[in-house]
């Protein structure tokens, strides 16, 4: 699920950070389908690994307002949906043809290229998706495809938790990273409390998807957590208390180490320079087999075509 990104956005090269920072996230539409980014933004373009993160809905569907991602590439990430209303059908070059359900994740590495489409099949939708950007090692690797439908599941004080990739604790999510990364939802029905220990060589992101939720970093107040935005906080943090004052609640929240290479989005794509990405564009738009990128059988609707690449600055 991609939209174009803000060229101003440009390269990975994030200030050092205050203790915590709250972000407004971005609003945008993919596919028909209102949605809140809270990375990359100008303020924040990684946590960890983590590049990009869409929260979709929770919203109803029309046949109108549908949800219908037309076939489109990527390089050099790891797309990871994360489904908590509805279903979406997954249908990508390699040949896959996958239902995304709810408590489900799906994993697509594209490594040196691939393409994909999706299409919401309910009249219900509310799905979290988000990139990993790729280590330098491994980023032209094979595509490939993963559908995960059990993940942990776990109580962590009142908060129901699904370890979507990484380990907490004492539970690993069978999903696999290339980098050290923690993926966990946290959701509560009423009143509830939590707190949260930290890897102090680790960055994260909370994002509230629904209700609110009153935040404490090492006891400190950090004030309260709403939909439509980020709560960033530094590397150095060692606990995170979470209170949910009643009502529906529920949070994504991200870590990893400072991803430590220069990383450059354009488009669907993760690379590391201009001649990168204009190489990546030009072949797609160019050749109706795909080129590297390959072809998406079965959906009824016309390819989404590159934009043209603006000047971009080499990361550093």
């Amino acid at each position: 699920m991609s939209v174009p990104l803000d060229p101003a956005i440009g390269p990975h090269a994030d200030p050092v950070p205050a203790r915590w920072e709250r972000i407004g996230a971005h609003l945008g539409d993919v596919g028909g389908l209102s949605i809140r980014r809270a990375i990359p933004t100008a303020k924040r373009r990684m946590i960890g690994a983590w590049c990009f993160l869409d929260h979709a809905g929770p919203a109803d569907l029309t046949p109108e307002t549908a949800m219908r991602v037309g076939p489109h590439p990527h390089t050099g990430l790891q797309t990871f949906s994360w489904m908590i209303e509805g279903e979406v059908l997954h249908r990508d070059s390699l040949g896959s043809e996958q239902m995304l359900r709810p408590g489900q994740v799906n994993l697509m590495t594209a490594g040196r290229g691939i393409s994909h489409t999706e299409e919401s099949q309910s009249d219900r939708l509310q799905l979290a998706q988000l990139w990993i950007a790729l280590p330098d090692a491994v980023r032209h690797r094979e595509p490939a495809f993963q559908h995960f439908p059990e993940l942990p599941s776990f109580a962590t004080g009142g908060f129901e938790t699904m370890l979507l990739v990484g380990e907490f604790g004492g539970q690993r999510s069978p999903v696999p990273s290339h980098t050290p990364l923690l993926g966990m939802d946290l959701s509560a029905t009423r009143a509830a409390e939590a707190t949260l220990p930290l890897h102090p060589d680790h960055e994260y992101g909370l994002m509230v998807l629904e209700g609110e939720l009153s935040v404490t970093l090492d006891g400190e107040s950090a004030g309260a957590s709403k939909p439509g935005e980020l709560l960033y906080l530094a590397p150095g943090a060692q606990s995170l208390k979470l209170l949910s004052g009643g009502g529906k609640s529920r949070a994504l929240l991200l870590g990893g180490p400072p991803f430590g290479e220069p990383v450059l989005l354009f488009w669907n794509f993760v690379g590391r320079n201009r001649e990168e990405m204009q190489a990546y564009a030009e072949e797609w738009n160019s050749r109706e087999d795909g080129g590297r990128f390959g072809a998406v059988q079965g959906f009824d609707g016309p390819r989404l075509l590159a934009p043209v690449v603006p000047p971009l600055k080499t990361p550093r």
